[in-house]
C-alpha cells in the first residue's frame, strides 16, 4: 500500500464513493470528508460510506466544509499533498429555491478548502467545477477554449466562482490547481436527483417522466467509471506554470499553475433515446410527460475532451447501451426489484 494520502472531500457522494474506490484498489490511503447531508436519502450515503470503511485503507471525517475551523484542523493532521474537492451542493433546479446553500457550501466552502490547501503542503489540488459553466453557450461541442461568462442558473454561477477563486489561489500563491468540468455522470450507486435515477423511478412507480423541451433535449451522459478514470490521470499532472516566453494562455489555462479541462462521453444522447434504453432494461413502458424548458436549464451539453486526450491519452469508453444496463442492474439489486 502507498504511503501518499489523498484527501477527498465529498467522498460518500456518487463520483466522491467510486473515486475512493479506485484510488484504494491503486494502492493510496484515503481519507474521506463528507457531511451527510440530507439534499438527498442519506441512506443512500451511509451505504456507500459502509462499503468504504470497510477498507482499512480508508479514513472517515464527518466534517462540513463550510465550518472553517474544523476543515483547517482536518488539513493540518492529514497534511495530504493531493486534495480532489468533489463536496458542495449540487443540482440546478435546487438552486432556484435555496440559493443559500449553493453560497454557504460552493463558494464558502471551496474557500476554506483553498485555504486548507495553501497552508497544508498541498501539491495539487483537483476540484469538481461542471458542464452547467456553459450556460447560454449555443456553439457545440462545448469547448475549454470557449468563453464562459452566462451561467443561466445560480448552481452554475457559483462552479464559474469556483474556477476564478482557484485561479486566483494558483496565482498568488503558485498552487497547482486543476478544475474538472463534468458532463452528466450516470452509473451505479448513482445520485436520485438525476435524470436516469428519476426515470428508473417513474417508469417502476408508473409515475410520468417529465421530458423537458418536449422530450427534445440531448445529454452528454458520462459513465462514471469513465469519469473516475479521467480524474485519476490527471493526479500525477499538476499545472505547470507558463514561462515568460510561452505563447499567451487562453481560458482553459493560465501563467499560473492552473489548468480547466472538460470531462464527458463526448456524444450527446437525446433523452428519447435514453428512456427507451431504460424501458429495455426495466421491461415496462414508460408514461412520458412533455413539457417546456424550465429556467436554468439548456438545451444540449456536448464535450470537447481534446485537450484531455492529448494531455492524458484518456478516452471514455462506456457506451450508453451498456452504462444503462450496468446502472439498472445495480438499481434492481439496491431497490430489491426482480426481473
Amino acid at each position: 500500500m502507498s504511503d501518499q494520502a489523498i484527501l477527498v472531500t465529498g467522498a460518500a457522494g456518487f463520483i466522491g464513493f467510486h473515486l475512493s474506490q479506485r484510488l484504494m484498489k491503486a494502492g493510496y490511503r484515503v481519507v474521506g470528508v463528507d457531511n451527510l447531508n440530507d439534499y438527498y436519502d442519506p441512506s443512500l450515503k451511509q451505504a456507500r460510506l459502509d462499503i468504504l470503511r470497510a477498507d482499512p485503507a480508508f479514513t472517515f471525517l464527518k466534517l462540513d466544509i463550510a465550518d472553517r475551523e474544523i476543515i483547517d484542523l482536518a488539513f493540518a493532521a492529514y497534511k495530504c499533498e493531493v486534495v480532489i474537492h468533489l463536496a458542495g451542493q449540487a443540482g440546478v433546479r435546487y438552486s432556484l429555491e435555496n440559493p443559500h446553500a449553493y453560497a454557504r457550501d460552493n463558494l464558502v466552502g471551496f474557500t476554506n478548502v483553498l485555504e486548507g490547501c495553501r497552508h497544508h503542503g498541498c501539491r495539487h489540488l483537483l476540484f469538481a467545477s461542471s458542464s452547467s459553466v456553459y450556460g447560454g453557450n449555443t456553439k457545440l461541442p462545448f469547448s475549454t477554449a470557449d468563453s464562459v461568462d452566462h451561467p443561466v442558473s445560480f448552481y452554475a454561477a457559483t462552479k464559474r466562482a469556483n474556477e476564478l477563486m482557484a485561479h486566483s489561489y494558483s496565482h498568488l500563491y503558485r498552487l497547482p490547481i486543476t478544475g474538472l468540468r463534468f458532463f452528466t455522470v450516470y452509473g451505479p450507486w448513482g445520485r436520485p436527483d438525476m435524470a436516469m435515477f428519476l426515470f428508473a423511478n417513474a417508469i417502476v412507480s408508473g409515475q410520468p417522466i417529465r421530458l423537458f423541451n418536449h422530450g427534445n433535449m440531448k445529454r452528454d451522459f458520462t459513465y462514471v467509471d469513465d469519469v473516475v478514470e479521467g480524474i485519476v490521470r490527471l493526479i500525477d499532472r499538476p499545472p505547470a506554470a507558463r514561462g515568460a516566453g510561452e505563447p499567451a494562455p487562453g481560458p482553459a489555462d493560465s501563467f499560473a499553475p492552473w489548468k480547466i479541462y472538460n470531462i464527458g462521453n463526448n456524444r450527446p444522447e437525446e433523452l428519447m433515446h435514453v428512456v427507451a434504453l431504460l424501458e429495455k432494461e426495466l421491461g415496462r413502458s414508460a408514461i412520458k410527460e412533455l413539457l417546456p424548458v424550465p429556467p436554468g436549464d439548456v438545451l444540449a451539453t456536448f464535450a470537447d475532451i481534446d485537450d484531455l486526450t492529448r494531455d492524458t491519452g484518456f478516452r471514455p469508453v462506456t457506451a450508453i447501451e451498456t452504462g444503462i444496463r450496468q446502472f439498472i442492474a445495480w438499481y434492481r439489486e439496491y431497490h430489491r426489484i426482480g426481473g
